[in-house]
């Protein structure tokens, strides 16, 4: 049976609270999300997971949902170092490392940084692009500057790809989560986005991965799966067919399932 919600901080060297759900027992899975967003976005893979035996834990990057804004420390190697806070606090060990979007960026650095200890096995959602080419940076930063409720309200479009599955009162929630985050955090981070140079910590990894992506992401094409698969190491790659980016939520079932097959493998 699965405990009930054990919401709680941990605290970073440099001052930051990070927010976290730990909900369920049994094998951990810990959960890493998308720019802008935060825990929240994994409710419909927490509830179930932890329904069907798992530890889940989940938590907001600084400047993101509950956690604090210091108003710094939004580089790759910071945020690596904050998960590392969080897995050293909680004293987590064979542990399945779910990351989604951004969040591929702050395992695979994790790992390069930290080691794989503590964790078992590495499951790419939406991933991460190996290298960005910052093209569109300018123009995100200068949409978020000038309106920013506006600028996550169009964008939530390519999110979602317009899925039946997503509801408007979803894609209100959604919105809500992008408009919860700093300006200064989410601004931070997408300069780091387009810094991004992955290549190196794909190259190290050494757990069993598998990269799960949509064949209809429009915010990072299928085309950058294919390039992270092929630089990590007996990584196995599933493409969802009519998926977009935020499949976490327009194939949530399927996405649950493929997770809990894989913590448990």
């Amino acid at each position: 049976m699965a405990s009930g919600p054990r919401p709680s901080f941990v605290e970073t060297d440099d001052g930051a609270s990070l927010f976290y759900v730990d909900w369920g027992a049994g094998k951990p899975v810990l959960f890493t999300h998308a720019w802008g967003l935060n825990a929240d976005i994994w409710e419909y893979q927490l509830t179930e997971l932890a329904d069907q035996g798992l530890r889940c834990i989940a938590y907001d990057r600084r400047g993101h949902g509950r956690s604090t804004d210091p108003g710094r420390g939004y580089d790759f190697d910071r945020l690596a170092d904050d998960l590392a806070a969080l897995i050293n606090q909680l004293d987590l060990n064979d542990v399945t490392l779910v990351g989604f979007s951004m969040g591929n960026g702050e395992a695979v650095r994790y790992l390069q940084r930290h080691g794989s200890a503590r964790i078992a096995r590495l499951l790419m959602v939406s991933t991460i692009r190996p290298q960005s080419d910052g093209s569109l940076v300018n123009g995100v930063i200068a949409g978020l500057k000038q309106d920013r409720p506006a600028f996550f309200a169009k964008g939530v479009t390519a999110f979602t790809g317009g899925h039946a599955a997503v509801s408007p009162a979803m894609t209100e929630w959604v919105i809500a989560q992008f408009m919860r985050a700093s300006p200064k955090g989410t601004i931070e981070c997408m300069r780091a986005i387009s810094r991004g140079d992955f290549r190196a910590d794909m190259r190290a990894v050494t757990v069993p991965t598998l990269i799960v992506h949509g064949d209809k992401d429009q915010v990072n094409p299928p085309e950058s799966a294919k390039k992270a698969a092929a630089l990590i190491p007996g990584c196995a790659l599933k493409l969802y067919e009519e998926a977009p980016h935020g499949l976490v939520i327009t194939h949530r079932d399927r996405l649950a399932r493929e997770i809990l097959a894989f913590a448990r493998g």
